[in-house]
């Protein structure tokens, strides 16, 4: 498309629509790829308002020759949600429940919505979606339309198809295409004049047969259901609007049980079998799946596991009975069931590495066969992996025979290409031996629907076509897809990389050294776009919580990442403004790290961008300012009592906030008169023998290192002393590191990545002897232990790095290790917080809750982050996000406590935030101990 013919679009489009329109890069990238291993590159993206924006943008593309791609969540895993005309997002506006009616059991939604909110309004009347894919907290009910969605319990409920009552729709003519109307003349013609095709053509017994068009739905005796046959048509056949969809009751009671197994063929030879007893699940995954976690602690012994949900406890326990498995467990807890089933849920991103460590793609992702069928399928299945030199775990949904499974393909190079494809057209093969599908649930797309006359033959394909120009015959949706695919080996995202690695300051030792393989671990299944309750216990991705932008979620800020290293839409290399746009408002929260089921570590790429955008350059105010507190804070220290009285003198304050670039909301907090490390200095040593409490182990001393991080010893020295009392009280004897250290955080989040390995060689330099004794280093702040756990190795890359990391422990890591027998004051209050977003991601909150459980104090600690993140919450721009993140969950948890509860945050940030904005004084679990005493 010429310059001129973009133009006359963008001005067509814009005075057509009320929506937003949109010709920039940023968007056009953060649309170019999906949940696949395909990238097309849109003209533009448009966010239609309503219906009637929908016709009005159909008639303009169809006025210029564009063609269109309709898109919800954007987690297909085949590659149909991406286009190189213009796609339409339905998540920005058409997201709305129009009416949900308990006594009919129906629903009717707008192709935006989001599947986790559908089912949160129908659970008000016991009521549930049946269809729940994995990404049923971010995939929306068009998506699931398009590409006829299952999940778990389709064993139950079956899948899209089987609970949708009525659809409204567009065509790219510009005709509305109602499922309530009469069937349209043409199309009775095309099915009568082919019924024996449709009779016969398709496989038998098979209740995941996703692939192709579903045309036998239009045959007499099925109803000549156009619903059905529009679903799962991928967005080539009409443009959805608004849809009518089934409710079921949903089961008063939940109970899980989990049989272990061998291995997968086993656990599939066994899954047909539990059929007849009701169950409303029937799940399997291998052990290679499955990480650490106290999650992991709740399975049952075994090589591979059904995870069965059946409606009561009665017949749970007798499918317990029944079940041939090496053991088994019944789950009622719901805590523990959401647990077992995040496991479950989060495999697809698990799966994107192998065992050992090698990456592993989609593309042969979801096939089905008859669930009887499937133990032989696995077996044959894993002889075909090893006759192409391939590695990948399956897992799905045992109970329809469909299987999940992402395999270590080489798509970064010719012969690497060349093997998926004759993988691929193999496993197409193997699968309709036997009597199978290609897609079992997510869709054929561009990976499959070239291989689709392996599987119906081709008269049954042509007559697929026949259908696609009945209701398209301009071809102007979602071309390439289905019908007239594009080659399933063309449009890999992986061919516009950097063929050798680029030259980068971290050392991604989880990615070989290689920044666009560690910008390839984004395989785009969205758990970042999670937002509302279905965002679980996590922390990511707080700014998109916020402001509901793509650009501001995990995902997208990787997708802009690799449209950056690829140099197409988003040029500048690392001084794209696009890039730094999304990355401005990324809190570097660490959330990702381990709530992104691939994790990916947006804070590291964010301080890595920022390290290349200003190298050698003029670089914002607040970068010299709060990336050098610890310096500032230092050389400040003699006149600490001066600077603060002038601090208070509001005219001075606001000329120095705006020349350091801070947010003119924020109170600057003052240091103390008096350091932690002064206090510590001038006290009197400790006497030798038995003190307050100390318990079991206080007549052998053990020594640790409590780490005097920046924040503590400056502006919270109160927590030291108190740490400091209590771990005495545990019969530990305490020290200080030998000479001043720093864990370089302020220096890594301001993107000065030079100066922060300056600052940490000189701290390991000075730690050596205390790591080489092997004494633990107790450090305070959650936020600087978490740099001294990741950052500090992964930029220096060096033996007495990582050892010094490893020697690193929180407050109640070090008394359960250190001091296993001290028994804790019993406080006996309930406490409310929040868990601070860097120990969630980094370090771990288990000790913590155990040693708050053993105090007596008694409460949950919200998840997500405090909003104020260290310098982001101090920056000019940021304020609103910061609150807006505050409010999201710890502000409100906070306020909804009762008398007596103690605010519990063991981080400075998440202490200055609640001071700032609700008037709290919280205190950090130490503080609370050293009470006791």
């Amino acid at each position: 498309m010429t310059g001129d013919e973009r133009h006359a679009l963008r001005r067509d489009l814009e005075r057509a629509l009320r929506g937003e329109v949109f010709f920039d890069a940023q968007s056009r990238a953060l649309t170019s790829m999906d949940a696949s291993n395909y990238r097309r590159i849109p003209v533009a993206v448009v966010a239609p308002y309503d219906a009637e924006d929908v016709a009005a943008a159909l008639a303009v593309c169809r006025a210029h020759g564009v063609p269109v791609v309709p898109r919800g969540g954007g987690t297909s895993i085949a590659g149909q949600a991406t286009g190189t005309g213009v796609v339409l997002d339905f998540t920005r506006h058409m997201h709305r429940i129009v009416s949900l009616s308990p006594e009919a059991l129906t629903a009717r939604v707008q192709p935006g919505v989001v599947l986790d909110d559908l089912r949160r309004a129908a659970a008000a009347h016991g009521l549930t979606f049946g269809p729940d894919p994995s990404t049923h907290s971010r995939c929306t009910l068009g998506g699931m339309i398009g590409n006829n969605a299952c999940g778990a319990h389709s064993v139950a409920w079956g899948t899209t198809a089987d609970n949708v009552r009525a659809l409204e729709c567009l065509t790219y003519g510009g005709e509305p295409l109602r499922t309530t109307d009469p069937l349209r003349a043409d199309l009775r013609e095309l099915v009568d004049g082919h019924l024996a095709l449709l009779r016969t053509g398709y496989p038998q017994h098979l209740p995941r047969r996703i692939s192709g068009y579903a045309l036998d739905a239009l045959l007499p005796e099925r109803g000549q259901d156009l619903a059905r046959a529009l679903t799962g048509s991928e967005g080539t056949l009409a443009v959805l609007t608004e849809a009518e969809v089934r409710l079921v009751p949903a089961p008063a009671v939940r109970v899980l049980v989990v049989l272990g197994y061998p291995d997968e063929s086993a656990a599939a030879d066994a899954a047909n079998g539990l059929l007849p007893y009701g169950p409303l699940t029937v799940e399997g995954m291998a052990a290679d799946l499955v990480g650490g976690g106290e999650a992991a602690e709740l399975l049952p012994r075994g090589g591979a596991w059904l995870f069965v949900e059946m409606p009561g406890t009665g017949e749970a326990e007798a499918l317990r009975r029944l079940a041939d498995a090496v053991d088994s467990a019944v789950v009622t807890s719901p805590i523990a069931q959401r647990a077992l089933w995040r496991l479950r849920e989060e495999a697809a991103g698990t799966a994107t590495r192998t065992p050992a460590g090698a990456e592993a793609w989609p593309g042969w992702e979801d096939c089905a066969v008859p669930p009887a069928r499937l133990g032989a399928y696995l077996r044959d299945f894993r002889v075909l992996l090893r006759e192409h030199g391939l590695h990948g775990t399956p897992y799905g949904h045992f109970g329809d025979g469909c299987i999940h499974v992402r395999i270590d393909f080489d798509l970064l190079g010719a012969d690497g290409v060349a093997r998926f494809r004759r993988f691929s057209e193999a496993a197409a093969d193997l699968v309709v031996a036997h009597g199978g599908s290609l897609s079992g649930e997510h869709g054929d797309g561009q990976a499959r629907a070239e291989l689709l006359p392996r599987m119906y033959g081709e008269e049954l394909v042509a007559l697929f076509g026949r259908f696609k120009d009945a209701l398209d015959p301009a071809g102007g949706l979602n071309p390439g897809m289905l019908v007239r695919p594009a080659p399933l080996d063309a449009d890999l995202r992986f061919a516009v990389l950097p063929r050798r690695p680029v030259d980068v300051a971290f050392g991604y030792p989880r990615d070989g050294g290689d920044f666009s393989a560690a910008v390839r671990r984004c395989v785009g299944v969205a758990k970042c776009r999670e937002t509302g309750a279905g965002a679980g216990a996590g922390v990511m991705c707080p700014s998109y919580r916020v402001t509901g932008e793509e650009r501001h979620s995990t995902r997208g800020r990787a997708r802009l990442l690799h449209e950056m290293l690829a140099g197409e839409i988003v040029t500048g290399g690392w001084r794209a403004p696009e890039v730094a746009d999304a990355l401005d408002l990324c809190l570097s929260c660490r959330g990702c790290r381990s709530d992104c089921p691939v994790g990916v570590d947006m804070a590291t790429y964010k301080a890595e961008f920022l390290h290349q955008r200003y190298r050698r350059r003029l670089r914002p105010a607040s970068h010299y300012v709060m990336g050098g507190l610890p310096t500032w804070l230092r050389l400040a220290a003699p006149a600490t009592g001066t600077l603060n009285a002038l601090a208070r003198v509001g005219p001075l304050t606001a000329l120095g906030k705006r020349v350091a670039g801070i947010a003119p909301e924020r109170e600057l907090p003052l240091p103390a008169e008096e350091s932690f490390v002064r206090w510590w200095r001038r006290q009197e040593p400790p006497a030798p023998g038995a003190r307050a409490g100390a318990g079991a182990g206080a007549d052998t001393e053990a020594t640790v290192v409590l780490w005097p991080d920046t924040f503590t010893d400056r502006f919270s020295p109160e927590v030291g002393r108190a740490a400091v009392r209590v771990l005495r009280a545990a019969g530990l004897r305490v020290v200080l590191p030998p000479g001043r250290v720093c864990c370089g955080l302020t220096w890594v989040s301001t993107g000065r990545l030079d100066r922060a390995r300056r600052v940490m060689r000189r701290t390991v330099e000075r730690m050596a002897p205390v790591v080489a004794a092997g004494r633990p280093v107790v450090v305070l702040e959650p936020s600087c232990a978490a740099a001294l756990r990741t950052d500090l190795p992964e930029l220096l890359g060096t033996g007495e790095a990582a050892a010094l990391a490893d020697s690193v422990r929180t407050f109640a890591q070090v008394l359960e290790e250190a001091a296993p027998g001290w028994t804790p004051p019993r406080l006996d209050r309930p406490v409310t917080g929040q868990t601070h977003c860097h120990q969630h991601a980094v370090l771990g909150d288990a000790a913590e809750r155990r040693l708050r459980a053993r105090a007596g104090l008694s409460g949950a600690l919200a998840s997500g982050c405090c909003g104020l993140a260290g310098n982001f919450g101090f920056e000019r721009g940021h304020y609103e996000v910061s609150v807006a993140c505050a409010e999201d969950r710890l502000l409100p948890a906070v306020r909804a406590a009762r008398p007596r509860t103690a605010v519990l945050a063991d981080g400075f940030s998440c202490r200055t935030q609640l001071a700032q904005l609700a008037g709290v004084r919280a205190r950090h679990l130490a503080e609370l101990l050293a009470d006791g005493f």
